[in-house]
């Protein structure tokens, strides 16, 4: 057993605000969180564990990274040229760049060359104090691609000290030359259904857009993760609005992811379906969007907010959740605790995690420890990593 004490704990138990326990002390048995409170109330049968003092320093949940796709092989560094000389995301696609453009690298790449890539991208965010990683398929297109990312994603898990959770994003965009509808019903769902067997696939997530695949064509596919117990998200009204949020609210989704567009009538199918709504600030920084989510009705309705770095070789080539929550905060109008709320609390809540994200007896210990007064810095710091320590399952 081993206390930490001389610590300030955010425990983000709170449905506002920090949670915050000044002269606190978190008590950590195995790998879960015993106990946490102010010192002076440490129950007796709990004092006698091996003490840390950590000098008074702010101790909040591990980070989550709940939105990412960062097995792939190569880079788009020409299409942001494209993009700053005034193409759009659209256009770039439609000429056959975007998604399809890292497709043909990531087929290439050996199951080897996507781990060793993988993993120094987890590297970066493990040493932001992130223990827990969403990690997308959706660069591969094909049956054997998509397979050999999601078994990746499972060894990155293997080989670094990071929670991985795996989402089948097969209906992310349509390989060139191939009709939408038989791709989907040829190639994604005999592959999502593949994947479920083999143990590689936790949730099941789509791309529904314009450039992408319609409500409809969704459908099919959340009907099919439907069929054998997966769980759903979805990218949505990102570009535009095609009824994606109301769709994946009536399939009772994890979380809706983007949402730029989204509207009134989105909001509320989301707040009664309790789909958490992901904000991914990077893709709006790197796309120069102008359309902002909305945030106001997401508060009204209260639909929890969660904050991702959508890290990907395109539209989001952001590895930093700690920035993602100064965009949040800076482009989106979130409040410091909606940033840190929404890279803990529901970040957890978006994979379907009951035992992270808080700082509370039951919990996984897996912590944060940062070298910063007040839990507002991490979303006021920019490009600044105040990190002290990251506590993995109770490791020291």
């Amino acid at each position: 057993m081993k206390i930490l004490h001389d610590i300030v704990v955010a425990t983000l138990t709170e449905e506002v605000g920090y949670g915050i326990i000044k002269n606190a002390c978190i008590v950590i048995d195995g790998k879960k969180i015993a106990w946490v409170g102010p010192e002076v109330d440490l129950p007796e049968n709990f004092s006698r564990g091996e003490r840390h003092s950590l000098n008074g320093r702010l101790v909040t949940p591990a980070l989550i990274d709940c939105h990412t796709h960062i097995i792939f092989n190569g880079n788009r560094a020409k299409e942001f040229e494209m993009r700053l000389k005034g193409a759009s995301y659209e256009e770039i696609a439609r000429a056959g760049g975007g998604i399809i453009s890292t497709v043909q690298a990531t087929r290439d790449a050996t199951e080897e060359e996507l781990l060793t890539e993988a993993s120094t991208r987890a590297d970066t965010l493990i040493a932001e104090g992130v223990t827990t990683v969403e990690i997308k398929s959706g660069y591969g297109l094909d049956t054997e691609t998509e397979l050999k990312i999601l078994r990746v994603a499972r060894a990155v898990e293997d080989i670094r000290q990071i929670r991985v959770y795996t989402s089948f994003l097969g209906a992310h965009a349509v390989p060139p030359g191939t009709d939408a509808d038989i791709y989907i019903d040829d190639i994604c769902i005999p592959t999502l259904r593949r994947g479920y067997r083999e143990g590689l696939v936790d949730a099941v997530d789509g791309f529904c857009e314009r450039i992408a695949f319609t409500p409809a064509q969704i459908e099919r596919v959340f009907q099919a993760a439907s069929d054998v117990g997966l769980p759903v998200k979805l990218h949505a009204e990102q570009l535009s609005n095609l009824g994606g949020a109301q769709l994946a609210a009536r399939y009772g989704a994890l979380s809706v992811d983007h949402l730029e567009y989204a509207d009134e009538t989105d909001v509320r199918a989301m707040a009664k379906a309790g789909s958490v709504a992901v904000l991914l600030p990077g893709a709006f920084y790197t796309l120069h969007e102008s359309k902002r989510p909305p945030v106001k009705a997401f508060r009204e309705q209260n639909v929890p907010m969660a904050v991702a770095t959508d890290w990907n070789p395109g539209s989001s080539p952001l590895g930093s959740v700690l920035l993602a929550m100064n965009m949040a905060a800076t482009l989106f109008g979130l409040t410091p605790a909606e940033t840190l709320a929404g890279t803990t609390r529901h970040a957890a809540r978006t994979l379907g995690l009951t035992d992270c994200g808080q700082v509370a007896p039951g919990m996984r210990a897996d912590l944060c420890v940062w070298d910063i007064t007040s839990p507002a810095e991490l979303s006021y710091r920019i490009g600044q990593n105040p990190l002290h320590m990251r506590i993995f399952e109770g490791a020291i």
